[in-house]
């Protein structure tokens, strides 16, 4: 719905705002276009770089869950010589003081012991909480960076829902599971550890009993976990494909109802709702499987185990409390293998996430721009384009030879059909997408020499689609110029004809605008973003259809401020109707990307071509019309 013209719009305003950010870690390849998926490995050591200025936290945790998982490993020892002893004080028949001292002493220990494992545990968590969140505050803002240097092109050929997946969805995966991985992981593998050789010193006859399922079990786990894992990639996609069409249609909302497409836009949804139903459930079934078969697989084992201890105890080779120790170790140790189990769904769907974000991170930045000149001066602000060639692949060539030169103070509109290159000029003049051959000039300087956020504060726009974001009406017109006084944007609104329909509305300024101003007419949006030009003051004037949504009354109004305000200020204007640039110093007739014809209204009538013959239509409708 409009996809491009949106694009367009939201694609200069975010490369305004230049920016540069180094990411960690080199690149990845993908599955995309028959690429590698990167392995666990890899993305956990990419996301590795992004905690290494809190790996001393980090360091600190992990030390600290070590120490936690030794203290809870040694409960069930404990536990074990506190009923041998209880045992053989019942068995004497006549408690005697210090044996019951003797018990007492153990549950003592045990109690500390417990108890010193849970602060350990609990300050580990806040560390890692620490770590978890900073890393994934950068990683938000990283990709926010990253955000700002792609170019146009990359927004205009992706859907924007998929785009703010990548940036909101697959990043809160991450963040989501970032912190209990690395706790569950760690703890998992030093209790594991911590039992093993507990179990070893209590009877190994028992702990080679209770092994022999996990080979089995790890197995099982892992044939589970590789065939699930590309349901989880299929997912993370889904899901950015959902959220794509559910931003353009919410978007075109207007239109699906104006055509009566309500039916098949849902239609369409409910095919990539089931396809993200379908790959989700695979997804999660698959990964829900490997807890049940982990402790299906102990089960066995743990069968085995109160079998052969039992027949140790009558044997007389084992005391209960080490028999019930080794039990409760079996069962610890069990848990961490399951709870291994369970985690590695959500370290899979961490995985596809991260494949999602890295390769966003991974995309062609606009060609830097960090050797510009330093300390801009201008003498003049005239703009020249010198055998400009632009194309936007090497099979799509738009522009082959454009020249032209506008001074400082002239107005040069650019007329022509639609896709006749008219905003790409403009895009190229912006630098959002850099000429393929020939050069720009502005005050004789190439624009490929001035840094990006020097060269657009040169300039002010008003697009096509006007951009309202939630907030006031003063706020939204104080966005052309940070620094300006309430008094600044009063006078910018009267010169762009908007004061009176704001001084109407409840609150005047302070009117708090929808998201896109939908709470108020298309044409009072335009007022707003031309009054947010004209406070920018900027010497140049880009004008994007700028009257296109306000009626007649008011275009001619905004036009004679706008003659006012821009004496001594060069604009580009973008029409179609070509009663508004009669008065231009330049009018260029554009055509498949190439300049046609250029000169003044008169000469361009005289000519009698191109623009002659559509401002003959144009006018001979009007006149049919009156």
């Amino acid at each position: 719905m409009n996809k491009n013209s949106n694009a367009k719009s939201h694609g200069q305003i975010n490369a305004m705002r230049g920016g540069r950010h180094s990411f960690g870690g080199g690149n990845i390849s993908f599955t995309e276009n028959g690429k590698d998926r990167p392995s666990f490995k890899a993305v956990y050591k990419r996301l590795y770089n992004f905690m290494k200025p809190y790996r001393l936290f980090l360091i600190g945790s992990l030390i600290l869950i070590i120490i936690s998982s030794f203290l809870v490993s040694l409960g069930p020892l404990l536990l074990g010589k506190a009923t041998d002893k209880m045992y053989f004080i019942i068995k004497a028949g006549s408690p005697n003081y210090e044996s019951f001292s003797e018990f007492l002493k153990i549950v003592y220990i045990m109690a500390a012991v417990y108890f010193a494992g849970f602060v350990i545990k609990y300050l580990s968590s806040k560390l890692l909480l620490k770590v978890s969140q900073s890393t994934l505050f950068d990683l938000r803002n990283t990709v926010d960076e990253k955000f700002k240097k792609l170019p146009l092109k990359y927004i205009d050929s992706n859907e924007y829902g998929d785009i703010l997946s990548r940036i909101t969805n697959d990043v809160d995966t991450i963040s989501n599971s970032l912190q209990q991985s690395l706790e569950q992981v760690v703890g998992a593998m030093t209790t594991v550890i911590f039992i093993l050789v507990l179990m070893i010193m209590i009877s190994p006859l028992l702990t080679v009993v209770s092994l022999i399922t996990i080979p089995l079990t790890m197995f099982v786990t892992m044939k589970v976990m590789r065939l699930s894992q590309k349901y989880f990639d299929r997912q993370q996609k889904a899901i950015g494909a959902l959220n794509g069409y559910v931003e353009e249609m919410y978007t075109g909302h207007t239109i699906v109802s104006a055509f009566g497409m309500e039916e098949e836009v849902k239609s369409v949804f409910d095919d990539k709702n089931e396809e993200l139903y379908s790959t989700g459930k695979k997804a999660q079934f698959l990964s829900s499987t490997m807890m049940p078969l982990a402790q299906g697989m102990n089960d066995i084992g743990f069968v085995a185990v109160v079998f052969v201890g039992a027949m140790m105890v009558i044997g007389g080779s084992a005391s209960i409390g080490t028999i019930q120790a080794f039990i409760q170790y079996l069962k610890q140790f069990s848990q961490p293998i399951m709870q291994t189990a369970q985690i590695m769904g959500i370290m899979q769907s961490t995985l596809s996430a991260s494949n999602r974000v890295f390769e966003f991170l991974d995309e062609e930045e606009e060609v830097s721009d960090e050797n510009g000149i330093d300390d801009l001066k201008l003498d003049t602000l005239d703009v020249e384009f010198d055998s400009v060639k632009f194309a936007y692949s090497d099979e799509n060539t738009l522009m082959k030879n454009v020249n032209f030169k506008v001074d400082q103070g002239q107005m040069i509109a650019i007329v022509g059909p639609t896709g006749a290159g008219k905003t790409t000029l403009v895009n190229l003049l912006l630098r959002f997408y850099d000429i393929s051959e020939g050069s720009i000039k502005i005050g004789g300087v190439d624009i490929r020499d001035i840094r990006r956020k020097d060269l657009r504060k040169l300039f002010g726009m008003v697009l096509q689609d006007s951009w309202i974001f939630t907030g006031s009406i003063i706020e939204n017109i104080r966005y052309g110029r940070l620094d300006a006084t309430d008094e600044d944007v009063v006078r910018a609104a009267k010169a762009a004809r908007a004061d009176e329909f704001i001084e109407r509305l409840p609150g005047g300024y302070n009117f708090k605008l929808y998201e896109g101003g939908t709470n108020i007419a298309q044409g009072e949006r335009q007022l707003i973003t031309i009054a947010r030009a004209i406070l920018s003051n900027s010497p140049i004037m880009i004008l994007d259809e700028a009257t296109s949504s306000v009626d007649t009354r008011t275009e001619v109004l905004i036009q004679e401020a706008m003659g006012r305000l821009m004496e001594n200020k060069m604009s580009f204007v973008i029409a179609h109707r070509l009663s508004t640039i009669k008065g231009a110093d330049k009018i260029m007739y554009m055509e498949n990307g190439d300049i046609k014809e250029i000169g003044s209204h008169e000469e361009l009538l005289e000519k009698n071509g191109k623009y002659a013959s559509l401002y003959r239509s144009q006018f001979e409708g009007e006149e049919n019309e009156v």
